[in-house]
């Protein structure tokens, strides 16, 4: 099967793969211009590129799909399907109906349920027990397309955003090579969502971590969960800001946002209702540790108060 892969991010990328590995042939990879990166500003390739350079496949890097010449280069490729992927930018009409069997796309909810940017991590903020991949066919939308295959993967009781990424990244590849070849043997019927059930996400931004004490430990600790391994849910304690990794949730109570015990393997925090034992954290200017590592070179009292900016 001829196919064009549209993607960006490290998620689309082992969506690539798998249909690499699975021998199908990639006409044209097409993801996102590169961009600078770090204090001297050399451009960095995104994940996708690297993968299709390192295999030799050609690569497009549009700044706008939609513009006139993109469209005019893409209809050069006559390709049985696209498959996109995270890839960043809205595909229009004239492109969707370019490919034989349409425009696939991998998305990493269960949807209609969270479509939008950012599903995979506020699936673990919300507390959610189950998640999947959905492959749909594009429609004109955000993720509104009619429903192809799903599959489902259960969350660990200590999920977080960066392990549930690495889960749905992998999976994602699998279905979506299952999805072209059943669509192409014509074996798939499409769903249209149900409107009524479809719940939108918005983009993580880093102000996101900055915790509110007066919410309960249990929303506090997904928080922190959904957040790792970035932006990272975060406070401040005398002005440095203190990055939490791990925590757990107790069985306590006190004025939210005070330590409220302290001891030898890490110090508990009230919060809204009950209260949560920090185990990893990260001090402003420090590396990633141990609470009780921490405490060893960091004194820190009961009745101390963490702050929700810098004070």
């Amino acid at each position: 099967m001829k196919v064009v892969f549209m993607g960006t991010p490290d998620f689309a990328v082992e969506t690539l793969k798998a249909i690499y590995e699975a021998g199908h042939e990639i006409i044209l990879v097409v993801s996102q211009p590169d961009k600078p990166k770090g204090r001297s500003g050399k451009l960095q390739p995104t994940p996708v590129k690297e993968f299709a350079m390192e295999h030799d496949l050609p690569v497009y890097q549009p700044a706008k799909i939609r513009a006139e010449e993109s469209v005019e280069y893409l209809k050069g490729y006559e390709a049985d399907v696209f498959v996109v992927a995270a890839f960043g930018q809205i595909l229009p009409k004239v492109i969707l109906d370019m490919p034989r069997l349409g425009c696939v796309n991998v998305h990493g909810s269960l949807l209609p349920k969270y479509r939008g940017a950012a599903p995979i991590q506020w699936a673990v903020i919300n507390g959610e027990k189950v998640s999947g991949n959905t492959t749909m066919l594009m429609g004109p939308g955000l993720d509104d397309g009619d429903m192809l295959l799903k599959s489902e993967i259960e969350l660990a009781a200590d999920e977080t955003g960066g392990s549930l990424f690495d889960k749905l990244a992998l999976d994602g590849g699998k279905l979506t090579v299952k999805t072209i070849e059943a669509l192409d043997r014509g074996e798939i019927t499409p769903i249209p969502q149900n409107e009524a059930e479809a719940t939108h996400v918005g983009m993580i931004h880093k102000d996101l971590g900055n915790v509110d004490w007066t919410k309960s430990a249990e929303e506090i600790e997904r928080l922190i969960r959904g957040l790792n391994p970035w932006p990272s849910a975060f406070t401040f304690v005398n002005g440095k800001q203190l990055k939490l990794w791990k925590a757990k949730v107790m069985d306590m109570s006190g004025e939210p946002g005070t330590i409220i015990d302290v001891n030898k393997n890490g110090f508990t925090i009230a919060c809204g209702s009950k209260a949560l034992a920090v185990e990893e954290l990260q001090l402003e200017g420090k590396k990633r540790m141990a609470a009780a590592d921490f405490l060893r070179g960091y004194q820190l009292e009961t009745g101390t108060r963490l702050a929700n900016g810098r004070e």
